[in-house]
């Protein structure tokens, strides 16, 4: 078959799957409330979401420049080494990573893992990984207290368990799948010594003074939170417009405006169909409850939003909330992330691998925290 022909081909079925998604769409909601959604929604995601991480990245950036500037770094390497290793395989020093993502959101990892002084301890399977570590903690704060201030304590806790041990599911298995396609990655530095001190600044006869060294590590990490913040807003806009679609439905008067966040509870009623196999793993009781999780994959913002929701219609319990915060943490909206992330560090062709790792990880934690909040109703 010549190229022309191939290319004809995948033309057609390309054009014919998104006409066909579309057509689909429209049909429930009218054309113009669909188009009316899309881009409002994705005009909210870009001032309401977007801008928000980029505040943060900019932060982080500027916190994370700062600890490796005055040897944060080299101490929690030191201190915490003999923890990180065995759960995570990781250097003591992607502690730092995880304390910034829980305080903030997945891309700090970014921010951090960008400077050169940071990346020089991993080897290249663990630096590329740090995508998977650093999102299972995202926005691990606000989500645990947003569900404390919805009325619960014991559930929360519960759930921060099962992101811990989702994590290590997701670091472990994006680090086997990295080394089963590339074994060379396990020798491999990350960044070479000799990149290292051509980067660093030259001496001058006259050091700088500690204001300056204050000043010049808040900008520079500030400005490398500024590219980070720049680089997600494809996959927000995008991936996130598509999973709200797919997953809420008409406004409070059951019509469609064209608002944004409408849309035609395609998923919710998928979750219906196989609603046996939530309620087995993860004890869902109900089938709009796969909402959260499924939001979670876009934007784990959007998916606490929903939770105020289902508790008035009744709809959670506490272990729905434990799962519920587990999964939003340890998935944090990685499929809108995960992609600028990894190009971010070089990376974007091991994505595939990534969003399967953690997909498998925030299954692990849902799965824990519902098992693990079973035992707690027992011995309570």
């Amino acid at each position: 078959m010549t190229v022309e022909k191939k290319n004809m081909r995948s033309g057609v079925i390309c054009l014919t799957v998104v006409l066909a998604i579309f057509v689909c769409i429209a049909w429930q909601m009218g054309a113009a409330n669909m188009l009316n959604t899309i881009m409002n929604t994705a005009h909210d995601l870009l001032l309401n979401t977007v801008f928000f991480l980029m505040g943060i990245c900019v932060i982080t950036g500027a916190i994370g420049r700062l600890f490796v500037e005055f040897g944060v770094v080299n101490m929690l390497e030191q201190v915490l080494r003999p923890f990180m290793r065995p759960l995570f395989n990781l250097p003591g020093v992607a502690s730092l990573g995880a304390v910034m993502t829980f305080l903030s959101d997945n891309p700090a990892i970014i921010s951090l893992s960008q400077d050169k002084r940071f990346a020089v301890y991993f080897k290249k399977y663990e630096y590329i990984s740090l995508t998977n570590f650093g999102t299972a903690f995202g926005m691990g704060l606000i989500v645990i207290i947003y569900m404390i201030g919805q009325g619960y304590l014991a559930a929360p806790l519960i759930g921060l368990f099962g992101a811990f041990c989702g994590c290590i599911v997701s670091t472990r298995a994006m680090q086997h799948l990295l080394l089963k396609s590339h074994p060379e990655y396990a020798t491999e530095d990350a960044v070479d010594e000799r990149e290292l001190e051509k980067d660093q600044a030259p001496e001058t006869d006259e050091p700088d003074t500690l204001f300056v060294r204050i000043l010049n590590s808040l900008l520079d990490g500030g400005r490398t939170g500024v590219d980070v913040g720049i680089a997600i807003i494809p996959g927000v806009v995008i991936i996130s417009t598509l999973v709200m679609i797919l997953t809420f439905g008409p406004n409070a008067n059951g019509s469609y405006t064209g608002g944004a966040y409408e849309g035609v509870e395609l998923l919710p009623a998928i979750g219906a169909k196989v609603d046996f196999l939530f309620d087995w793993l993860f004890g869902f009781t109900d089938p709009h409850q796969i909402a959260f999780p499924i939001t979670a994959l876009g934007a784990v913002g959007a998916a606490l939003g929903i939770v105020p929701g289902f508790a008035s219609q009744g709809w959670v319990d506490g272990n729905a909330i434990a799962v519920f915060t587990a999964i939003g943490m340890c998935w944090s909206g990685f499929l809108s992330t995960h992609t600028a992330m990894l190009d971010s560090l070089g990376y974007r062709g091991q994505t595939s691998k990534a969003i399967l790792a953690h997909t498998i990880g925030g299954l692990a934690a849902a799965l824990v925290a519902h098992w693990a909040y079973m035992l707690f109703m027992l011995v309570a």
